[in-house]
């Protein structure tokens, strides 16, 4: 498994990238809905905390074990998002995963339906951050909802929108 190192003050970018990357349960990823260009739109997303970034596009892509996804944009400074990374890639298997990341040790994912699922972090064995990701049933707009605390103990509650390009 490839992982993503982030910026601390990044960790719900990596959050948002980790959430996004699950293939529903008995599907193939090729029929994932999630598969594909999307592109967040920040008119119908709220940040909090905030500031939102400038620009952010995810991309999906079907592996044979699952999704392999990238994160990219421009931060609220202006500065790129994730530039030098490469691709993440995540499998669906019910069990917690390390998480190399400030605030968390472990995410797992939990697929609900073929557009939807969650994802817990985990800090000590206690989840403290929640994101719920939903793709509409026409496929054109994602949904990502993200609640709890940051490494600092903020909390956080964010929707992001995505449209799909």
């Amino acid at each position: 498994m490839n992982i993503v190192a982030v910026l601390p003050e990044r960790s719900i970018l990596l959050t948002v990238v980790l959430s996004v990357l699950v293939m529903t349960a008995g599907a193939f990823a090729q029929d994932d809905p999630h598969v594909g260009t999307w592109q967040l739109n920040l008119a119908k997303s709220t940040f909090n905390p905030g500031p939102p970034p400038k620009k952010q596009t995810l991309w999906y892509k079907a592996e044979r074990a699952g999704l392999t996804a990238l994160l990219q944009g421009i931060d609220a400074a202006g500065l790129p998002i994730n530039p030098d990374s490469g691709n993440l890639s995540i499998y669906l298997d019910g069990k917690e995963h390390p998480t190399p990341q400030a605030g968390y040790d472990s995410s797992t994912w939990t697929s609900i339906n073929a557009n939807k699922y969650v994802v817990h972090r985990k800090k000590a064995g206690k989840v403290v951050l929640t994101t719920t990701n939903v793709v509409s049933n026409d496929g054109r707009v994602m949904t990502i909802t993200t609640k709890g605390v940051d490494q600092d103990g903020r909390p956080i509650d964010s929707v992001r929108v995505y449209d799909k390009q």
